[in-house]
């Protein structure tokens, strides 16, 4: 205990939570950010709450360590909407707000709205701060639940609306437990009869499939997935939030499945006699709506989250434990399989995938003008280093990447958008905080990057050098479809004020901003165009002229394409 004031407890606790950037939209404790002076703590001024909520969210995925987001008051509720995203993809973080004083409650103070339950529903803990005294153990309480079991968001709401609370003084802790300064914190052993009871179950299975979700990513557990699917040839599919746990050349490798997905993995999952999901939330993107796999299909599951185990899929066996740790017990346990039903079912599928591959390559070797989505994706791929990172916004961003972009190297990671359109920019200005080293590439849309473009002069100040590629389409053309049923088959009149946009040059406002700007109108430069931006070491925005008219297909079914599936927009 010493004598200090709540405003250098907090600095010194962020260092000791190994904290490396904060990102925040002032004026907000001052004092705080003021002690940080002489600190490793970069402070990230940003132009929207949603944005330093987003970045917290990337930075936070990709280091494994809480992103710290902060607002005052009347920027709270924008913070809030911002930690939609980091709750629905399990990211550990930690968002403080100011908020109302005994004093100013009930007289309409200026910019106060009790605004503390808005953060109920997209955090792990919400709680006030309504004393300095009270400052060590919320913070502490607040890094433990975020890193702990499965993570996720926190929210402090400092008294005061600019965290004036933080200037008093006091006899304070600043305690610091190290353990919980990453996710996982803690990595819970499986009970080791349910890891039996599941391999004899696929040991009975004649054509079993692995879905591996977010938590095979979290867990840092995929060279252990890639094991034990090996060992027990399994073929695999991962979902958008696992994209990168297995490199799609590998044999046993099928691709994401469920909406954004490749037709190839939803075939096989409607084959398959046996599933078993890891670190997977079994939701309703991985299994478009619960139709992969289908009903009546043997379930596995394996999460760190007892209240997962079930909830979607009736489990034949149910396995609690951390996934790195659970699949090293099962790789320990497993017998190397060698049966002929099995040979014959791993075929079976490297057909159906093969076949996949087939199909789509003309369009991802297209030499058409204006450019095709599906052109762009293979560049990328081609071009990303081998340690490098793509980011993902949603809508036919996250169609696009999820089929066509093609990950190579085991060290290569991929992170998309949970849901929140508009996600991909400043989500990859965090990843590239969090990974300074690492190439990191986002692919946006036009109406996703709209979203928070007065980033850009927030990259150019902190030479947050990732680089942007915006499929630049000149609408939202996702809703094409959508209208055209909403008039009755053709759309007339205005109809286009509901999903087009003007021509824009992002290049241009690119360099406005003080980055690069790198406009491409044929197939041709893709190539050269992404290998100089990513040798560039600044912020880069690649402005690709893409085909209006080019919508990602819908997801497979056994019924044919599934158009409701599509129920966001994207560019």
């Amino acid at each position: 205990m010493a004598k200090m004031t709540g405003a250098r407890l907090f600095a010194d606790m962020m260092r000791g939570y190994e904290v490396s950037h904060i990102f925040f939209v002032p004026a907000f404790m001052l004092k705080s950010f003021a002690e940080m002076e002489d600190m490793p703590i970069k402070r990230i001024m940003v132009h929207g709450e949603k944005a330093a909520a987003y970045m917290a969210d990337g930075y936070a995925r990709a280091s494994g360590k809480p992103g710290v987001c902060m607002a005052q008051m009347i920027g709270a509720s924008n913070l809030a909407a911002g930690l939609r995203d980091a709750y629905m993809a399990g990211a550990p973080m930690l968002a403080i707000t100011g908020g109302p004083t005994p004093q100013s409650r009930y007289r309409h103070a200026y910019q106060e709205v009790d605004d503390i339950t808005q953060f109920d529903a997209v955090t792990k803990f919400n709680a006030q701060v309504d004393s300095v005294s009270r400052m060590p153990d919320l913070l502490r309480q607040a890094f433990r639940v975020a890193t702990s079991g499965a993570p996720g968001p926190v929210h402090l709401r400092i008294q005061s609306h600019l965290g004036q609370l933080t200037e008093q003084e006091a006899e304070l802790d600043p305690l610091v437990e190290r353990t919980y300064s990453r996710a996982h914190a803690f990595r819970p052993e499986p009970e080791m009869h349910r890891i039996r009871d599941a391999l004899a179950v696929i040991a009975r299975a004649e054509r079993p499939m692995i879905v591996a979700g977010g938590g095979v990513a979290m867990s840092q557990a995929q060279s252990e997935l890639v094991e034990l699917a090996e060992r027990l040839a399994i073929p695999v599919a991962t979902s958008l939030n696992a994209k990168a746990a297995m490199i799609d050349a590998h044999p046993l490798a099928v691709g994401v499945p469920g909406a954004y997905s490749r037709d190839c993995a939803n075939r096989a999952l409607t084959e398959a006699d046996l599933v078993f999901f890891v670190g997977s939330q079994t939701g309703g993107q991985v299994t478009n709506n619960w139709i992969f796999p289908p009903a009546g299909t043997t379930v596995i599951q394996l999460d760190i989250d007892p209240e997962e185990l079930g909830r979607n899929y009736p489990n034949a066996v149910s396995i609690l434990g951390d996934a790195k740790v659970s699949l090293r017990r099962m790789i320990d346990a497993a017998p190397k399989a060698s049966s002929d039903t099995r040979a014959q079912w791993v075929k079976r599928v490297q057909q159906i995938v093969a076949d996949w591959r087939a199909e789509n390559a003309p369009m991802r070797s297209s030499a058409a003008s204006p450019i095709r989505p599906e052109r762009i994706c293979k560049e990328i791929s081609d071009a990303l280093p081998p340690d490098g990172v793509v980011a993902s916004d949603t809508g036919h961003a996250g169609i696009w990447t999820a089929r066509m972009i093609e990950l190579k190297h085991p060290q290569q990671r991929y992170y998309r958008t949970a849901g929140s359109l508009g996600w991909g920019f400043p989500g990859a200005l965090g990843i590239k905080c969090a990974l300074p080293d690492r190439a990191v590439v986002c692919f946006t849309g036009d109406g996703g990057f709209y979203y928070h473009i007065a980033e850009l002069e927030t990259a150019s100040r902190h030479n947050i050098n990732a680089v942007v590629v915006v499929n630049n389409n000149s609408a939202l053309n996702q809703e094409i479809k959508l209208n055209d049923i909403a008039y009755g088959g053709k759309q007339r009149g205005r109809a286009e004020e509901m999903w087009r946009f003007p021509y824009i040059n992002f290049a241009k406002i690119a360099e406005g901003f003080g980055c690069v700007g790198m406009r491409v109108e044929r197939p041709d430069e893709l190539a050269d165009a992404l290998r100089q931006a990513m040798a560039m070491n600044k912020p880069v925005v690649l402005d690709v002229v893409t085909d209006m008219y080019a919508i990602a297909p819908h997801p497979w079914t056994p019924s044919g394409r599934d158009f409701h599936s599509y129920q966001r927009t994207g560019a």
